[in-house]
């Protein structure tokens, strides 16, 4: 299947983004006006980002490498991230601290904090990597859609310039890679207050749809597109398929099923293989259990014939509701059942109903994505370095370049090693799912 040509980035649903960051006076900058070059000098402070919420004194900034120290963060890391309008669920502590279980190399957490006082009012979670070269990167990894920091919205600048303070403490002379930056996010003040080396990537593409019921979103299409997608939501209608919201209780069961299922649906087709590995079932059990009591996720459960055939993981935040992943059985395929129709339907009417801008379909550019017409909204990539690491910065933004040309290549020019790619990882994947049902 041919992949979507990338659509020009634009702005996303839900909230008004951030000022792009414009050039320093005084700085060299790159093609286009893009972010200052790397190596020159950032402001002490970016224009229209005075103080407020206290002064610099009254900040205390630590450096946290000890994990039992970061899983007691929870009540109070929960506090900030409620405080934080621009967080998402990835950010959220129960699904930090559950990746750092599943997935964290001992001694190498670094979890920025800073208080005010007794509370917490800018986080930084981080974990050290040496390959390809020394670089400080967010918890949560590839199996995160985006990446971030926290900065109480009361007192967000000041914060932004503490929290500065600690990571460059905690870098060293690694590099600060935060990957997977929603437009808008936290980390973009970060950014516009270091002080050295910065660069600016783009990274995933994610599509987003506006917060209305799905009817909405089809009166957005016309001619065959909207007389199709009617018809898929008419035969949802007949076969009468029940939805029922998971309650917290029954996640660990429900998680199970919903990757037995997700197994099941993508065998042969090409299945991500960390998805059917034990220690991803791991996390995602336990992250989802703590989300779904905090109201970070959702967890639906679709029934036909009183027999559960679907089950879908929906990320919540303020304004933001996405689809991270779901499990349907092939059955319904069979049956004629447009699973994404099936989805859509619920996702967008549950935004449409607790007043959220986006409905988010998060990291790809599948076909199956684009019925409804979403916006591309193109997460970004930061890097940041002290003075001495330049070097560094710019092997680690060389070795990004190389990587995303190297996978535009293949997208483009030679689909069979895209096809070749997709046979090896369903290989992996039927044998990651036989070492999970042999355990």
């Amino acid at each position: 299947m041919t992949a979507p040509q990338r659509q020009a980035p634009q702005r996303p649903f839900g909230r008004r983004p951030a000022p792009r960051t414009l050039p320093v006076p005084g700085t060299r900058t790159g093609p286009a006006g893009r972010a200052p070059v790397a190596g020159s000098p950032a402001p002490d402070r970016p224009p229209g980002l005075e103080p407020s919420g206290g002064t610099a004194a009254d900040l205390a900034v630590t450096v946290c490498r000890d994990p039992e120290r970061f899983a007691a963060l929870g009540p109070e890391w929960t506090a900030l991230h409620r405080r934080c309008r621009s967080a998402t669920a990835f950010q959220s502590h129960p699904w930090l601290h559950s990746w750092w279980l599943s997935y964290g190399t001992p001694g190498r957490l670094r979890v920025v904090l800073v208080h005010r006082g007794a509370e917490l009012v800018a986080a930084a979670a981080l974990t050290l990597v040496r390959r390809p070269l020394p670089a400080l990167v967010p918890l949560g990894g590839d199996i995160s859609d985006f990446c971030d920091v926290l900065l109480d919205d009361s007192c967000a600048p000041l914060a932004a310039a503490a929290l500065v303070r600690g990571m460059r403490k905690a870098a060293r002379g690694a590099v600060v890679d935060l990957r997977e930056v929603r437009p808008g996010a936290a980390a973009e003040q970060v950014y516009a207050c270091w002080r050295g080396p910065r660069r600016t990537l783009l990274d995933s593409a994610c599509l987003e749809l506006p917060g209305v019921p799905v009817e909405g979103l089809v009166d957005r299409l016309s001619g065959r597109p909207a007389r199709t997608f009617r018809a898929k939501l008419r035969k949802l209608d007949k076969l009468n398929i029940e939805e029922r919201t998971v309650p917290p209780d029954g996640v660990p069961a429900a998680v199970a099923a919903l990757l037995r299922l997700h197994g099941l649906q993508w065998r042969g087709r090409g299945v991500t293989p960390e998805h059917l590995r034990p220690r991803f079932a791991e996390h995602l059990t336990r992250a989802a259990t703590g989300m779904v009591r905090a109201g970070d996720a959702r967890l639906t459960e679709y029934r036909l014939e009183g027999r559960a055939m679907a089950f879908d993981l929906t990320m919540l935040s303020a304004d933001l509701a996405g689809g991270y992943l779901c499990g349907a059985h092939p059955e319904l395929r069979s049956r004629k059942v447009d699973i994404t129709a099936m989805l859509l339907r619920h996702d967008a009417r549950y935004v449409a109903e607790t007043g959220r801008g986006a409905l988010s379909m998060l990291r790809g550019t599948e076909p199956y994505k684009l019925h409804l017409r979403p916006v591309t909204v193109t997460n970004q990539r930061l890097l940041l370095a002290r003075p001495a690491g330049l070097p560094v910065l710019l092997a680690q933004a060389a070795h990004a370049a190389a990587r995303s040309a190297a996978a535009e290549l293949v997208r483009t020019r030679l689909p069979a090693v895209r096809r070749w790619r997709s046979r090896l990882n369903s290989r992996r994947a039927s044998a990651a799912g036989t070492r999970r049902a042999g355990t």
